[in-house]
Formats: structure tokens, C-alpha cells, sequence
């Protein structure tokens, strides 16, 4: 499983919050290093995860999308139907 790439922009936030949680919720500093090797840890090991959560929620998003077009399309061509005698 490959590891999840960040930008050094992101990267730096998400150590940012890392080091933030183990301040405010276990009362202890983090260093750099250790929050980049968290951030590492987590993201090869449970990132595949999250990243397959959003790919189910966009696909049962879009596939609702398109259930409203097919009706929409279904309804414009009754609209333009001929009457059959």
C-alpha cells in the first residue's frame, strides 16, 4: 500500500494539529520530528482507508446525480414523444 503524499504546505498544517491534539488532549509536546513520523505512520497505515471512505461517498453521490439526470432525460423525451394512432 503506497503512502499518501502531502505538499510541504500540508504537511506542515497537519504536524501543526498533531502537535496541537497531544498539547490540548494528552498534555504533552511534540516534537517535530515525532509529529512528522505520526503524520507518516498514520498516513500508510489508515490513510487507505479514508481515501476509500471518499471515494465510496463521492461514487454514492454521484450515482444519485446521475439517477436525477436519467429521470430528467426520461422525462424530456416523453415530452417530445409523438402520439402513436
Amino acid at each position: 500500500m503506497s503512502t499518501i503524499k502531502f505538499s510541504s504546505t500540508e504537511t506542515e498544517q497537519l504536524v501543526a494539529k498533531i502537535q496541537g491534539y497531544f498539547a490540548k488532549e494528552l498534555d504533552q509536546d511534540l516534537g517535530q520530528f515525532d509529529a512528522e513520523f505520526l503524520l507518516d505512520f498514520f498516513s500508510k497505515e489508515v490513510g487507505a482507508h479514508f481515501y476509500n471512505r471518499g471515494l465510496f461517498d463521492a461514487q454514492v453521490i454521484i450515482a444519485a446525480k446521475l439517477e436525477d439526470v436519467s429521470e430528467m432525460v426520461q422525462e424530456g423525451i416523453s415530452e417530445i414523444e409523438k402520439p402513436v394512432s
